[in-house]
């Protein structure tokens, strides 16, 4: 009991010390000693207890409250363990970093330390002897004349010594040998400068997540195997190892990227026999790596390792057969990914499959390539772990094995990463959104309703002086001013705006009008000559007989075919002008879109869009051309661009629409952003707005995509394809009067949402025009996904 009030009080001191924060290495070391007595403390007092228990007196002894408070006791020298081990791991951790960074420091810096030292040396020398020369022309006629001659002969004569050689020596080192084939970084101080000022300022772009991860782990690797060779010759270090190895290895692998699996099928668009093959052993891989982490579930710490479990994880994961062998695993993948062009392949097949992935080609290439290099990284943690197990249990050293294994697997990742980056750069970046399988108005589609619609007036109407001394096709913008003697004009809804475009078909006619609630008119028209507008059909509503007239013999009052400019009940036509803006404050972006009479914008936190503000056109204080836009006959016009950016240091977290000319035109809003942690940059400060400025008239000129005697655009059977370019625009106008009497208003918008799987930040984000020849299409939004290329780092050195 002595022995107990004794170390506690110690171990508590102990504590306290630990949690104190160092200030010096020195200062760490000490603790680590301390650390240590106290571990042989607690061994002794835990041997000492263990004697006394198993001594014959013990079991006839009653020490009272013993049992209650050994067992607190010793829990609390597990924590304190427990906490040590931490604490040398973070030391352990803190010098490895240390030793890194002053490798990395030296590597990047010693040449040019070297040389400029080489430079300054010569340089003294030529000042020596200008001084020297400076002092001799002082007292030269005091001097001897042989004094003379030797420092003339020692300055000239060809020898390692003279000033001349010192000068070719400063040539060279500043601009490198003449020889271009020897002239490289390594012999160029000012090419090293200018490679070191670039770096400078210009740090290194951060790597995508799965290099850094495997980048981190062969550091962590490399840390292993030096301490294991540095305690190799220690006594009675075998559980210390263990833990070592162990601890590492679970963290690492306890990390949240480690744990994605392979799944199955995800790239079955690749349809190619070697990739099905492929496919089979990387599952294969990702089975036995659950197998390998269910060793550090099952066990809590590395003491409660079996020794002979681990032994056989080794020597499956290490296995070398026809079937299940790790470094065939490995060399197969790179030579189907790399050697036969599979990423190519993967480019080709993604660009025609979209609709599938809902990812651009780039971004389903990138996504290809970080779940293979992950099951690579996990299968070369397991066989690495394997290794070290296998050399700390004593059955072989096994260092050259593993530094062959590390060479072939940079050798590997070095090649593949070349052929990605390369493939990278020729993928597209956009995604949008194919046709459903049923089209379902507002639902996966929208449409503007009576902005340019055909309708049916008889001439006396379109004048004032209801008079028929003209044709149809003068009355070209005129509007309904009357119903002579309530004709037919009485039996129909009147245009209440302005009529465009009126021409004669023929005078005679049986009119099918639509239903009330209807935005359509008439469901067709057809003439007594056997035209007919429309798709004749069943008419619920029963057909009208319209017939046109004589005045006086003389004028033939004519019913003409007009185009009716609406704005009523019935009229939807307003498109939403106000900012659209992700909540930036709190780190929201944009990954993707949608359009309906306004343009959406979805977050990549909530995973929907953020709500437009209601309002309504007619409200007090909002205006056309500032809160929304009108479409009409003179503004109808609508920009197709694509607005992207090619600075990879900022992402669009909003969108806009704005009026330039009587173009609806499309901007977006750009902040800046961490690659390496995902953060906006004081978003308040580092945004901007961006669009194409050009105009039909101005800069580029833009080229205008012409509808023509276009079909509903939902009565194609056919799916729609991508039918704009960037920098085009396109009219809202009206449908063809054969194939619709120019009951509506197309294109159609494509209202549903364009978001990638998995969503992603974006560089832009654009509307384009689809659809099929004789059909009115769709416009839609498209995205176009951030630029992963600059972030796929071919390493200059190994790892």
């Amino acid at each position: 009991m002595g022995l107990m009030n004794w170390v506690l009080p110690l171990l508590l001191a102990t504590l306290v010390a630990l949690e104190q924060p160092t200030q010096t290495d020195a200062l760490i070391e000490d603790v680590l000693d301390i650390i240590h007595v106290v571990k042989e403390v607690t061994s002794g007092v835990l041997k000492a207890w263990d004697i006394v228990q198993s001594s014959p007196l013990a079991a006839n002894i009653d020490f009272p409250l013993m049992r209650e408070k050994q067992k607190k006791v010793l829990q609390r020298l597990k924590e304190v363990s427990k906490q040590i081990d931490n604490t040398e791991d973070q030391h352990a951790q803190y010098v490895a970093l240390a030793i890194e960074s002053v490798t990395s420091f030296m590597h990047n810096n010693a040449p040019i330390m070297a040389k400029m030292n080489d430079i300054s040396d010569t340089i003294n020398r030529i000042s020596s002897r200008y001084q020297q020369m400076q002092k001799y022309e002082a007292y030269k006629d005091k001097l001897e004349m042989s004094t003379l001659i030797t420092f003339a002969e020692w300055t000239v004569s060809p020898n390692a010594h003279s000033v001349h050689h010192l000068m070719d020596r400063l040539n060279i080192i500043l601009l490198g040998n003449e020889d271009r084939s020897s002239n490289s970084t390594s012999t160029n101080l000012l090419q090293q400068l200018a490679t070191a000022y670039e770096g400078w300022m210009h740090p290194s772009t951060p790597q995508i997540e799965v290099d850094a991860l495997r980048t981190e782990y062969i550091a962590l690797e490399r840390a292993l195997w030096n301490y294991l060779a540095k305690t190799a010759n220690s006594q009675n270090n075998k559980e210390t190892q263990i833990r070592k190895v162990y601890d590492s290895h679970r963290d690492f692998d306890a990390k949240p990227q480690m744990r994605r699996t392979f799944e199955e099928h995800r790239y079955e668009i690749l349809n190619h026999y070697e990739w099905s093959l492929l496919e089979r052993d990387l599952i294969y891989i990702s089975k036995l790596y659950d197998a390998y982490k269910d060793t550090f579930v099952k066990q809590n710490n590395s003491v409660e390792l079996d020794e002979l479990g681990v032994l056989n994880l080794a020597g499956a994961i290490l296995r070398n057969d026809n079937t299940a062998s790790m470094p065939r695993i490995l060399q197969e993948i790179e030579r189907v990914m790399v050697s036969q062009t599979l990423y190519y392949r993967a480019m080709i097949v993604s660009s025609n499959q979209i609709c599938n992935t809902m990812q651009s080609a780039q971004q389903f290439i990138y996504s290809l390539y970080a779940d293979i290099a992950l099951t690579e990284l996990k299968a070369y943690t397991m066989m690495e772990f394997s290794w070290m197990m296998l050399r700390v249990y004593g059955k072989g050293n096994y260092t050259q094995e593993a530094e062959l294994m590390r060479s072939d697997y940079e050798k590997r990742t070095e090649r593949t990463l070349k052929m990605l980056k390369d493939v990278m750069l020729r993928a597209d970046r956009i995604v949008y959104r194919c046709d459903p399988t049923k089209h379902v108005q507002g639902v996966t589609y929208d449409e503007v309703t009576r902005l340019l619609q055909g309708y049916i007036e008889n001439e006396v109407d379109l004048n004032n002086e209801e008079t028929c001394r003209e044709t149809c096709g003068f009355y070209q913008s005129t509007r309904s001013e009357g119903c002579f003697k309530d004709l037919y004009c009485s039996r129909q809804p009147k245009c209440t705006g302005r009529l465009y475009n009126c021409q004669f078909v023929d005078s005679d006619m049986w009119v099918c009008p639509s239903p009330q609630n209807s935005t359509r008119r008439y469901e067709f028209i057809e003439y007594e000559n056997g035209r007919v507008l429309g798709q004749r059909g069943k008419c619920t509503r029963g057909t009208t007989k319209v017939d046109s007239w004589w005045r006086y013999l003389l004028w033939h009052c004519s019913y003409c075919f007009c185009l009716c400019d609406e704005e009523s009940l019935k009229s939807d036509r307003f498109f939403n002008m106000r900012d659209t803006i992700a909540d930036i404050k709190r780190n929201r972006i944009v990954t993707g879109g949608r359009t309906s009479a306004a343009w959406h914008c979805q977050s990549k936190h909530s995973g929907m869009g953020n709500p437009v503000e209601k309002y309504n056109v007619f409200d007090r204080h909002v205006k056309n051309g500032v809160d929304y836009h009108k479409l009409s006959y003179e503004y109808r016009t609508i920009d197709l661009d694509d607005v992207d950016t090619e600075d990879n240091s900022f992402v669009v977290t909003g969108v806009r629409f704005r009026v330039v000319g009587t173009h609806l035109n499309l901007e977006a809003y750009y902040s800046e952003f961490d690659f390496l942690t995902g953060q906006l940059i004081q978003p308040e400060y580092n945004s901007y707005w961006k669009s194409n400025d050009n105009t039909d008239v101005s800069g580029a000129r833009r080229e205008k995509l012409r509808l023509s005697n276009a079909d509903v655009s939902t009565r194609t059977i056919a799916p729609s394809l991508p039918l704009s370019r960037h920098n085009q625009f396109i009219d809202f106008t009206n449908t063809g009067l054969d194939k619709d009497a120019a009951q509506s208003t197309v294109p159609f918008m494509d209202i549903q949402d364009v978001v990638s799987n998995p969503p992603v930040p974006l560089a832009g984000i654009g509307i384009y025009y689809k659809g099929r020849n004789g059909y009115g299409g769709f416009l839609g939004p498209k995205i176009i996904t951030y630029d992963f290329t600059p972030h796929v780092q071919v390493p200059k050195n190994r790892f």
